[in-house]
């Protein structure tokens, strides 16, 4: 089969894939089994791999985005960790940002939603390989030489997730009132979701493809391989006070951008959706199953390729 080679947006990492693009079904069994894991979800593929040599690692601790993993058939094949990025700061920073093709319409930020939701994935997952980096670095007792723990390469998934109501970014709520004032003004009207994603390897210069280094303790790096923005538009039913007092006093609209879920009861709101109904939940589950075997296929040439 023809192959073909692809660069990740920003100066991404180069990925070789076959011109067909697969998705992650028929990888899985390449990823490593969490230790609380007793068996894998599918059964070994016939790709000739004999053992998983590939972690997973999902940047959140949204149990959405667990759910979602899981019901990729990936229960038990991926760790979850909240990324050690201060979100706040980031956020400011971003929004404040000047971006010169914003529309002048747009008054609550000067970014670009898409933008802000891709950066602000990449972060996460950037923060998080980061740390994981940190964590392998040990100090030899003896000579006080640093020295790298052998660790298998890692594939780290952050993801962010906001609505955007005519260029302005909607978040979590910080209150009941916030909460209760967002949901006022998407009654009755269309916004979009934006899903943002990104993927890191966490690799040795020895585990990167066609890459060589001349030392018994390469460095660990982090690459971007992808990251990406998925977008879906959803549209409200015009909302009676009493409900949106009802829907606040449950909860749910806490935890969530846009202050509703669209798997819960706040599903009840939503009267017409266009796109990708995953990606309102808060990872794209087609586009996100694409990315990952592009990685792992990626991560695997590594680990076959035998140094020249």
């Amino acid at each position: 089969m023809e192959n073909e080679k692809t660069v990740a947006p920003d100066g991404g990492a180069s990925i070789t894939t076959s011109s067909q693009s697969l998705l992650l079904l028929s990888l899985v069994d390449q990823l490593l089994p969490t230790p609380s894991s007793t068996s894998p979800p599918f059964p070994p593929s016939t790709n000739g791999n004999q053992q998983p040599r590939i972690r997973l690692i999902l940047a959140s601790q949204s149990p959405r985005r667990r759910e979602i993993l899981e019901m990729m058939g990936l229960e038990g094949r991926f760790d979850a960790m909240p990324s050690p990025l201060d979100e706040s700061l980031v956020q400011d920073r971003l929004k404040n940002q000047n971006n010169s093709t914003v529309a002048t319409t747009t008054t609550a930020t000067s970014i670009d939603p898409r933008e802000y939701t891709r950066l602000l994935a990449e972060e996460k997952a950037h923060a998080l390989a980061q740390w994981l980096i940190s964590e392998q670095k040990l100090e030899e007792p003896a000579t006080g030489t640093r020295i790298t723990r052998a660790t298998p390469p890692t594939l780290v998934l952050g993801s962010d997730t906001i609505v955007d109501l005519e260029g302005e970014i909607l978040e979590k709520p910080v209150d009941a009132n916030d909460a209760k004032e967002t949901l006022g003004r998407l009654s009755g009207r269309t916004h979009y979701v934006h899903s943002g994603v990104a993927i890191y390897s966490v690799s040795s210069a020895q585990q990167q493809p066609h890459q060589q280094i001349g030392t018994e303790n390469p460095p660990i790096t982090a690459t971007k391989v992808s990251s990406f923005v998925n977008t879906t538009s959803v549209t409200f039913a015009t909302l009676q006070p009493k409900d949106i007092l009802a829907y606040v006093a449950t909860g749910e609209p806490m935890d969530k951008a846009g202050s509703y879920g669209i798997q819960g009861i706040g599903g009840q709101f939503v009267t017409r959706l266009e796109g990708d109904y995953f990606t309102v939940m808060g990872l794209p589950m087609h586009q996100v199953s694409l990315e990952l075997s592009k990685a792992i296929e990626y991560l695997s040439l590594s680990l076959t390729t035998p140094s020249e």
